[in-house]
Order: C-alpha cells, then structure tokens, then sequence
C-alpha cells in the first residue's frame, strides 16, 4: 500500500522528529479531518507499506533519519517556486533548496524525487517574464536530478482568497504562453512537464497531462508493478493516486500566502503549538471517546509480473 504524508501539511519541514519516532515505534494514528474522534491506526512497515508519498517545500530536516526509511520505497516532490518573502514567508532560501533538492536526489534516485513549480500567479512583480528567467534558472540547476517537473496555476480556494485577496486567476493567454516556454526549456533540460489538474491544453505542446502523481510514477521508482485498488483523484479533474495521508490541515507553518491548506495564520500557530514529537497523533493525543480503526494493509507489490511488462494506462 501506499501512505501519503503531503496533501495537508509539510512533515519533512517541521515535523521530521515526529515521523522520524513514528517509523521507529511502527505506527502513525489521523485522525477524520471531519470526525475528529473517528482515528485511523496505520502500521509503519515495509513489509506491508510499499512506497511513502511525501511532498515538502524543505526535505533537509529529514535527512538525519533516512536510514529508517531506507526499507520503504520513497517519491518525493520537493516544491521550489520564485516566489520571496511577501507570499512565502518561511520558506528558506531558494539557492539552499536547490541544494537540498539534488543531496536528496543523490540519496533517494533521480526517478524518486520530482520538482514542483506551482501555483503560478501573474503580478506586477511576479510577471511572465520573471517566470520564465526563474524557471529557466532552476530547470538548469536540476538538470540530472529529476525527470519530472509538475506546474499548476493558482486556485482560488476561499482560504487563498482569505489569505491573499490580490491574487488573480490566470487567463488562458498567459497559461499557454507560460505552459509553451517551460515545456521548451523544461525539455532542454531532461524533463517532462506535468500540468496539475490543468486539462489537457498543454499536451500539444509536449506535457504529459495524464497526471502527476500516477501508479506507474511509484511504479518507477521502486521499480516493481502495484496492483492498487481502483481510487479516484482528489478532484475531478484530477488523476493522481492519493490515499492515507497522515498529516493534519492548519499545521503548516511556512504560511505561503495562496495554501488552500490553511486557515488564518494565527489558527496554524495555535494548531501547530500542540504538536507532541512523541505523540501517535500529529497533533493533540488521544481523547476520550476516539474509535480507533486499525486500517487493514497489505503489499501491492506484484511479485507474478515483472517492472519491465508493458502497463496499460
């Protein structure tokens, strides 16, 4: 099976100890972001647990406790944009990701580890142009250490639009003069350009729109096939595998000003602030009155059929 760590908040980036205890003890409790006393106990195992999802803005907390995770397969998408202080105010410097992204990707492989740059938005200061020179700089700083770069354009959520009421959609002129130059650069560099939930209007261009975060993107990087069970996208639009994630939402503290995981900044502080490294729970502990549901898990790994078989997808 597959356990996500990344769709509600950022663990390598702040709560590596956390996680780092939860692989030593061998389990993870979350509790329903809707039901808080419905909690799911999942076992960390490799042998049941095939690849661990992660997705983060900072992955070098974590690095002092890769060898737990050296049994488990890994995919990770580490997030760098150019963006500064005004709309990512904790999020360290750009020059130290990029570092961060090619140690993980020497760690990890380079089919294990994939670039994010998104959401996009247009200002004044952020205009196309300052998209593209960044872009340009960091897909030639990459080059070597992945093969994938997904790109999205911002949502406007009711939290992004709480948080960052100047933000703007971005018009379909702008999408495909954006979407057409960092396929081309992109491709200069050794990379596939993955459009998150964009439709398919880039694919004439050279994107693969068939998802970001597919069966087979696991597949290859632990190199052996999954019968997964059949599961929709988070979205309709949206043909990523995601399932069992283990963060919790309000809890990240970068703060990023278009996240649609958060609420206001000071509910994140507040949030953040109960955060036990030695709890099962991300967040709190147990409460009286949680109905703990021990998920069944089992490998996906199909041992019958070899990683080098044709999938249909």
């Amino acid at each position: 099976m597959i356990i996500n760590t990344g769709q509600r908040t950022d663990i390598p980036a702040f709560y590596a100890e956390w996680f780092a205890n939860r692989l030593k003890e061998g389990f993870v409790c979350v509790r329903n972001p809707y039901y808080p006393n419905q909690v799911s106990r999942y076992r960390l195992d490799p042998s049941v647990v095939d690849i661990i999802g992660f997705c983060t803005k900072n992955p070098a907390p974590m690095f002092p406790y890769m060898e737990l995770l050296k049994d488990y397969g890994q995919y990770w998408f580490v997030t760098i944009t150019p963006y500064g202080k005004d709309i990512e105010p904790n999020v360290p410097d750009k020059h130290k990701l990029l570092e961060n992204f090619k140690r993980l990707s020497d760690i990890v492989g380079v089919n294990s580890v994939g670039w994010r740059y998104d959401p996009i938005f247009i200002t004044d200061k952020y205009t196309l142009d300052y998209h593209l020179r960044a872009f340009d700089k960091m897909a030639t700083a990459l080059e070597g250490y992945t093969k994938t770069v997904v790109i999205s354009f911002i949502d406007l959520y009711p939290k992004v639009k709480r948080n960052f009421p100047e933000a703007k959609e971005v018009t379909a002129e702008e999408r495909l003069a954006l979407g057409k130059e960092f396929i081309r650069i992109a491709t200069a560099h050794g990379m596939t350009v993955k459009p998150c939930a964009e439709g398919d209007e880039l694919s004439e261009f050279g994107a693969d729109c068939s998802g970001c975060m597919k069966i087979s993107d696991y597949e290859k990087a632990i190199g052996k096939r999954l019968n997964a069970p059949k599961k929709k996208g988070a979205r309709a639009e949206c043909a990523c595998y995601l399932a069992c994630d283990i963060g919790a939402y309000n809890t990240c503290k970068h703060l990023c000003r278009y996240c649609y995981a958060n609420a206001e900044p000071s509910k994140v502080l507040e949030k953040s602030s109960m955060h036990d490294s030695n709890s099962p729970f991300l967040i709190g502990n147990y409460s009286d009155g949680d109905i703990i549901h021990d998920v069944p898990q089992k490998s996906w790994i199909d041992e019958q059929t070899t990683f080098n078989e044709a999938r249909s997808e």
